[in-house]
């Protein structure tokens, strides 16, 4: 899989600056390109069909190789304010306790404003010194699961979390393509959430 851009909402003071940011960054970069199909692949490939392909699948092998560095799945953080957000997808604990996180889109687009601000939520109670959403791209979502969340439908709110009141800290938003697409391998498999095939 390949990263195609980086978008950084925010990205201020000494952490966004600091060797452990960049060592955490290079952990996520290393974790999205690591992502391939068919098993056994050098590449990312998806099946050619519109919305042939599951989701669930290539989160699962993004987290794959994150705990493989000592990331750790589904933490809930404990915040100061009075909302309860769910589990973040995966978290680094830095070393001033903090934490990093990691959010992999996999629902639809109201899916991905929750990630966000769940990540930016922590951002303002301090629990986390970052947080990166992973969306696939206009091009690659068309090939996925019916309404998954993607780069194109959430940049327009972009100046929303830009203009955050955060002096320390990073959030930024992934977005991600495919490789290939072919006829010859066979689709991603779709499993259910709830009702819906992801």
């Amino acid at each position: 899989m390949k990263i195609k851009q980086i978008d950084f909402l925010v990205q201020k003071g000494d952490f966004s600056q600091s060797d452990e940011f960049q060592a955490t960054l290079s952990q996520i970069k290393k974790a999205v390109i690591s992502v391939v199909w068919p098993p056994g692949s050098d590449l990312f490939t998806l099946y050619l069909g519109k919305k042939a392909n599951g989701v669930v699948p290539i989160k699962k092998e993004f987290m794959r190789v994150l705990v493989q560095q000592d990331w750790m799945l589904e933490h809930r953080m404990s915040i100061a304010s009075r909302i309860r957000p769910g589990p973040i997808d995966a978290v680094k604990r830095l070393l001033n306790e903090q934490f990093f996180a990691v959010e992999w889109e996999t629902g639809n687009i109201s899916s991905s404003h929750r990630a966000i601000n769940k990540m930016a939520v922590g951002l303002l109670d301090g629990v986390l010194a970052g947080g990166i959403l992973i969306l696939p791209s206009r091009e690659m979502y068309q090939y996925l699961t019916d309404r998954i969340g993607n780069y194109a439908e959430i940049e327009p709110y972009f100046p929303v979390w830009r203009n955050l009141s955060i002096n320390n800290g990073v959030l930024a938003v992934i977005e991600v393509e495919h490789d290939a697409t072919s006829l010859d391998i066979p689709p991603i498999k779709k499993g259910t959430d709830g009702r819906a095939l992801r």
